[in-house]
């Protein structure tokens, strides 16, 4: 299996792109969040890429972090969900707003990506809210999303050709995020609570660092009356 591949942006169409990856083109399909974070034709690229082998199919779809191919997975497990809807609601919601929405049960977010109706996104959240701790937590582990060396790598004998990290998703949020988990965690909450809380948290206070996200989130935690 194909997880990674580091080349040149050959061509870029509306939901794919071409990599070409010493003379061999590769088609890989992206969120809208994705392809707009790429870089420009010609460039540098480097990809996260999850492949789908079927006996009618052969299809790369690509991510820039972990957390974003992690969810697809996840995503594409949902009865009634394919790499289509998947990849609709990373571009509606990004990485970090299915772990917020999934966590806080938001259907109604989930929903409102291109083709989700209300049925599929309640299953989708129904289904899991449990997987949202984990996922979250994967955002203070990939602080060098773009280097995995745990993933199979196709690169370029070239250095000129390493990728450049301007095209790197920002990680802060999500570490903060990561961070804010485990220290309740440490504190003896459930993961599901605790993602919520911090999800909740995060939304309301969008730039708040590790510290900010563990007050606001035990006060979110505190038993009321």
């Amino acid at each position: 299996m194909i997880g990674k591949l580091t080349g040149r942006l050959d061509y870029r169409a509306a939901d794919h792109v071409l990599i070409d990856v010493r003379g061999v083109g590769y088609i890989v399909y992206c969120s809208d969040r994705t392809m707009a974070a790429l870089p420009g034709v010609g460039e540098a690229v480097s990809i996260y890429t999850d492949m789908v082998v079927r006996e009618d199919l052969m299809q790369l779809y690509g991510f820039l972090s972990l957390v974003e191919k992690e969810w697809h997975r996840l995503l594409c497990s949902v009865q009634g969900v394919g790499a289509k809807v998947s990849l609709a609601i990373l571009s509606a919601l990004g990485p970090d707003g299915v772990s917020r929405s999934i966590a806080l049960g938001d259907w109604g977010a989930v929903k409102a990506a291109k083709g989700v109706g209300p049925k599929t996104a309640q299953r989708i959240v129904l289904d899991l809210k449990d997987k949202a701790p984990g996922v979250m937590a994967m955002g203070g582990t990939i602080t060098e999303a773009m280097d995995g060396p745990e993933l199979e790598v196709v690169e370029l004998a070239e250095p000129a050709l390493a990728p450049k990290r301007a095209s790197r998703p920002p990680s802060g949020a999500a570490a903060a995020s990561a961070g804010a988990l485990s220290a309740l965690a440490n504190l003896g909450y459930g993961p599901s609570d605790a993602a919520a809380a911090v999800a909740e948290a995060a939304a309301s206070q969008q730039d708040a660092g590790e510290t900010d996200l563990i007050r606001a989130a035990l006060r979110l935690l505190a038993p009321k009356g």
